[in-house]
């Protein structure tokens, strides 16, 4: 239940509705949006969602569904029921063309089997008979006309016709012949009239021949006579056309008797091909406002994330602006949410953008908002928005707002979903505040949902002290006196009236004599609200400082750990392959020595002998014998840049440098990163750097000097702009990169949106935007890094 029902098109419901009508193909599609109604059956939404969430997805990702013709074959097929009755040719096209349609739709599912199942259900069990596209095709032709040979007696008559008009071709131009030659005829050629051939005669020769006058010209000088001699022939063409169109509508009225056992079939058919419509106008406008399926859930509840109005959005959509998204939760914890803040601050829009999702959800419409939102079922939903006052009820503004809330307040329950917009407001504050706060404190108690936006403070120390409901407040950038559009849930916002005055221009003394009239606790709550909405930004500009300068910390961490992980185990392998030489020294070194002593043996200690055998042993152990080199000096006024190799000076660990930040060196080792001191490392020559370490860095992270954080993707296939973008983004997170710049082109949107997307799921995006409208807008993305 809706109340009241103007609710709908004050949420923007309706006008939501005529947007999807534009999408359709058919009238019978937009007959079905018009019927698009709230449900609160969870199986019902979830089913709905599901098939508009396949259909985007068909239209995104997929080849184009084979939808050429929408015709209404519902009411042919009601036609063809009635005994006697018969279609036209025209009308037996309409149902050949659907039928067509029918067929290639349900052979793109079956190709597809079990990976659209919502929208294979639309057609479970629905045979193809394609009997009855053959018995059309034996009748009518591929441009909607019945075929010359579709009986013989038709195929026979046809014949005729066309024998007797050549007959009488040949006759009247043998008489108009003649009739030139003797001057009798007027200016002009043969034509038509009555549907039969004349020749124009002057008006005084019409006695020089012989047939019937058909006409004559405006100014009697011309008239048009069937000569006699092809009046018969032209009478028995009249005749068989008679007869031609009487073999037709036997034709026609056999075929539609053959067509009638099958007018349940052509139904199902019918409605099929209206489902397909409808939900086609329903993803393709998902599309427009960039809607996803949420989370649906079967309790009285909702989750947004990143949630846009579908208007508004639509609206700044044209204007090249952004939307500022909403992110709110209303569950058993936080029961009511209590908006506050300055005018124009963006309350209402944020109550209504609420409102409207829902109404979305429970029609099976997609919304713009996060996939990972949750979308809960209420059974009720009660609106209070805009002035009802009315003269033929005589209700004032108070006294409408006074009977809506009688109206929740006995109707309302867990189940139900409330939205009031400036509560408690049409009469003296001093009354209504209390009155709005009773109302609240009594909904509350009924453990309604709901959000409802208000200026009074008494409501914000209520909400601030009560169980279940929630102050929240729209951000106001109280130096520039502008709104920011970004809602904060759990303090009470100011309404910022003076400093709003005072931007406007209104004088000084006004402005001093009205805050003199406030009382003093008024005025001191107002205060601590300004200061704690300033205290508030400052924290949060804090805060984000923060967490970006911890995560850059666990990141160089998780690095370090990395390093020192890589460093043990080539320790380890060096240690393994240094005992392995060493034993093999040990090994050749004995072999050696028993040779030399065999051979020292056999030679009978002579010395000569001996001294060469020595000499041989020195020389084996020159080979084995490790030189200290002296370590080589740096230059004190060696400049190191981005992209110089170096070494670490004391390890033969050789790397790249990535930055340089006062006296310390940030290298790229590998596909790691470490930061050493300037005096721990010596630059080396490119050419000293081991080939394979060369190949190994430029195939991870490229030349570091050359690289360059832009790409243009315009004209590539989705997948590959995708793929290109990754290798880029992957080399920029390693290189410590805070921004890349994409270059995709406008167009209709599509690459600039699944670009997005894709980008969304790295945790190291922190944000994107459009490059400024004067260059390129949004055929621009920057995209920001943590």
């Amino acid at each position: 239940m809706i109340f009241p029902e103007n609710s709908i098109d004050k949420l923007g419901f309706t006008e939501v509705k005529e947007l999807i009508k534009a999408h359709c193909l058919s009238v019978m599609g937009q007959q079905m949006v018009d019927r698009i109604q709230v449900m609160s059956n969870f199986e019902q939404i979830s089913k709905f969602l599901s098939q508009a969430h396949e259909f985007k997805n068909i239209l995104q990702n997929d080849a184009a569904l084979p939808i050429t013709h929408f015709y209404d074959i519902k009411v042919l097929a009601n036609k063809a029921r009635l005994e006697g009755a018969f279609l036209t040719e025209e009308e037996f096209f309409q149902i050949y063309a659907s039928l067509t349609t029918v067929f290639a739709v349900i052979g793109y599912f079956n190709e597809r089997e079990g990976q659209y199942p919502n929208l294979e259900a639309l057609f479970e069990h629905l045979p193809i008979e394609k009997a009855i596209i053959r018995k059309i095709e034996q009748v009518i032709d591929t441009k909607g006309k019945i075929k010359p040979n579709a009986s013989r007696e038709l195929a026979e008559i046809t014949a005729g016709i066309a024998k007797a008009e050549q007959e009488a071709r040949r006759k009247i131009d043998q008489v108009f012949k003649n009739a030139t030659a003797n001057g009798w005829t007027a200016d002009g050629s043969l034509t038509v009239r009555d549907g039969r051939l004349c020749i124009p005669l002057l008006a005084e020769n019409k006695r020089k021949l012989k047939g019937f006058i058909h006409d004559e010209s405006a100014s009697g000088q011309t008239v048009y006579m069937e000569p006699e001699e092809v009046f018969a022939l032209n009478n028995r063409v009249r005749d068989l056309e008679f007869d031609r169109r009487r073999e037709i509508i036997k034709i026609l009225t056999i075929l539609t008797d053959e067509l009638r056992p099958y007018v349940p079939l052509l139904l199902s058919y019918h409605g099929l091909l209206t489902k397909l419509d409808f939900v086609r106008a329903k993803a393709l406008f998902a599309i427009d406002i960039e809607a996803e399926m949420p989370k649906v859930v079967n309790e009285a509840k909702l989750r947004l994330m990143n949630a846009r109005h579908p208007l508004l959005f639509l609206n700044f959509k044209k204007e090249h602006k952004t939307v500022v998204p909403l992110n709110v939760q209303i569950d058993e914890q936080t029961r009511i949410v209590v908006v506050s803040g300055p005018n124009a601050g963006g309350k209402s829009v944020c109550m209504k953008t609420v409102g409207l999702l829902q109404l979305m959800v429970q029609a099976g419409l997609l919304i713009p908002a996060s996939e990972d939102s949750v979308a809960g079922i209420f059974k009720q939903l009660f609106v209070d928005i805009g002035d009802d006052q009315s003269i033929e009820s005589d209700l004032s503004t108070y006294s409408a707002h006074l009977s809506k809330m009688k109206k929740f307040v006995e109707n309302a329950n867990g189940k139900s979903l409330i939205l009031i917009d400036e509560f408690g407001t049409g009469t003296d504050p001093q009354f209504g505040g209390p009155i709005a706060e009773a109302v609240l404190e009594s909904l509350n108690y009924k453990k309604v949902k709901g959000m409802v936006t208000t200026h009074y403070s008494n409501l914000k120390i209520f909400a601030g002290n009560t169980e279940g409901i929630e102050n929240a407040s729209m951000l106001f950038n109280n130096v520039e006196m502008q709104p920011l559009y970004i809602l904060e849930v759990g303090k009470p916002g100011s309404s910022y009236a003076f400093e709003i005055a005072q931007k406007i221009g209104l004088p000084k003394q006004v402005l001093d004599l009205a805050k003199n009239k406030i009382s003093a606790g008024q005025k001191n709550v107002d205060t601590l609200l300004v200061g704690l909405e300033r205290e508030k930004k400052e924290i949060l500009d804090t805060r984000v400082k923060l967490d970006k300068q911890q995560r850059r910390v666990d990141t160089l961490l998780a690095e370090n750990e990395k390093l020192k992980s890589y460093l043990e185990e080539n320790k380890k392998v060096l240690i393994r392959e240094a005992k392995e030489e060493a034993r093999n020294i040990i090994v050749n070194a004995n072999r050696l020595i028993e040779n030399t002593i065999a051979e020292i043996k056999s030679s009978n200690a002579d010395k000569e002998k001996t001294r060469d055998l020595r000499e041989n042993l020195n020389k084996e152990l020159q080979k084995n014998t490790i030189r200290p080199e002296a370590p080589k000096k740096q230059a004190v006024d060696e400049e190191l840049k981005a992209g110089d190799w170096v070494k670490l000076t004391d390890s033969e660990t050789t790397g790249q440098v990535i930055e340089i930040v006062k006296d310390s060196v940030v290298i790229a080792i590998g596909d790691l990163r470490t930061v050493a001191k300037r005096k721990r490392v010596q630059k080396v020559s490119k050419s000293s750097v081991p080939k394979e370490v060369r190949r190994n860095f430029a195939a991870n992270t490229g030349d570091i000097a050359s690289f360059s954080p832009e790409i243009d993707v315009r004209g590539m296939r989705t997948e590959d702009a995708l793929a290109a973008i990754e290798r880029l983004f992957d080399r920029a997170v390693m290189m410590g990169y805070g921004s890349l710049k994409i270059l995709h082109g406008k167009g209709d949107g599509i690459l600039r949106k699944m670009i997005r997307q894709y980008l969304k799921k790295y945790d190291q995006v922190d944000r994107m935007e459009d490059e400024h409208a004067d260059r390129g807008g949004d055929g621009i993305t920057y995209v920001y890094l943590r």
